[in-house]
């Protein structure tokens, strides 16, 4: 029986559903994961863990997930720490006013099949 060595995921920030998301993904390889909220922490949090792994949302706290990578990356001691970074997009939503000027014909209507030969 062979021990496996626990691999440690530090996650910086990211939205409910990521964190979800991940979550799941990281529990079903038995990994350690460290979860931080705010980026005033991430740096001296991903210092003092020494993670396997960085996870940033780099579209967080007007891009300063970009500047907690690079201090990362400038640091002798955490450079070599792998990072992936992500964003996410805010879906826009249609206004009213938008939904109602799109002809219902458009909405519902049926459109034609398309064939290939």
């Amino acid at each position: 029986m062979t021990n496996a060595v626990t691999q440690k995921v530090v996650i910086i920030n990211g939205s409910a559903n990521v964190l979800e998301a991940l979550e799941t993904v990281l529990d079903a390889g038995h990994y350690d994961v460290v979860f931080v909220e705010s980026t005033a922490h991430a740096y001296s949090q991903i210092k003092r863990v020494q993670p396997n792994l960085a996870i940033i949302c780099v579209g967080m706290d007007d891009g300063e997930g970009i500047q907690v990578l690079s201090m990362l990356k400038l640091d002798p001691d955490t450079r070599d720490i792998p990072v992936i970074t992500y964003t996410t997009e805010q879906p826009e939503e249609e206004t009213a006013e938008e939904i109602s000027e799109t002809p219902e014909d458009e909405m519902f209507g049926a459109k034609p099949a398309l064939w290939m030969n």
